[in-house]
This record gives structure tokens, C-alpha cells and sequence, in this order.
């Protein structure tokens, strides 16, 4: 599973992506998990470098996912409508998970 550090803002995004595309290239196994848990400093650069992961991901075969993602990681990733392709399952801006209407 890959860390996301406490702080991806626009001054962190480029030295952040960097990182996280050498660990979805490194990953041993079928899927990408990131842990988003100590994020506490972040704007919407962080959801660019989330959704560059996903497609760096995709294009090596692999499912991408963010775990444990704060309540307001969430809310901006459901404002930006990039919610259904991040946080899988589907976290709500509550925080809790949400389950796909049937």
C-alpha cells in the first residue's frame, strides 16, 4: 500500500506525483491502494495526482484505489464529480462508505 504524505497542494503536487507513479510502477501484484489517511493539507491539485495515479494504474493493468480518505477529500472529490472514479468503494462526504444503488 503507498502513504500519502500529510500535504499535496499545488507546491507539493509535482515532487508528490513523482513518488506515487514510481510506486504504482514498483507494486507488486493486480491493484494500487493508496492510504490517504494522514492527508490533512490538500486542494484540488491532490485529486490531479490521485487521477494521474489511476491512469498510470490502468495503463499497466492494474485497479487503483484510495483508502481511509479524509472527510474532506471526499467532499472535494464528490464537488469535482471524480468521486465514483477515486474512492472505491464510493466514501461520502461523511466519510462513511457508501454502498452502489441497485
Amino acid at each position: 500500500m503507498v502513504l500519502l504524505p500529510a500535504s499535496v497542494t499545488a507546491r507539493e503536487a509535482v515532487d508528490t506525483r513523482r513518488l506515487l507513479m514510481q510506486s504504482v510502477g514498483s507494486e507488486a501484484g493486480a491493484s494500487v491502494a493508496v492510504d490517504a489517511s494522514r492527508l490533512t493539507q490538500f486542494d484540488s491539485a491532490a485529486l490531479a495526482v490521485l487521477l494521474a495515479c489511476q491512469r498510470a494504474a490502468d495503463a499497466a493493468g492494474k485497479t487503483f484505489s484510495v483508502q481511509n480518505p479524509p472527510r474532506k477529500l471526499a467532499a472535494l472529490a464528490k464537488l469535482y464529480g471524480v468521486d465514483v472514479l477515486l474512492l472505491m468503494p464510493a466514501a461520502t462526504a461523511s466519510g462513511e462508505v457508501a454502498t452502489p444503488a441497485a
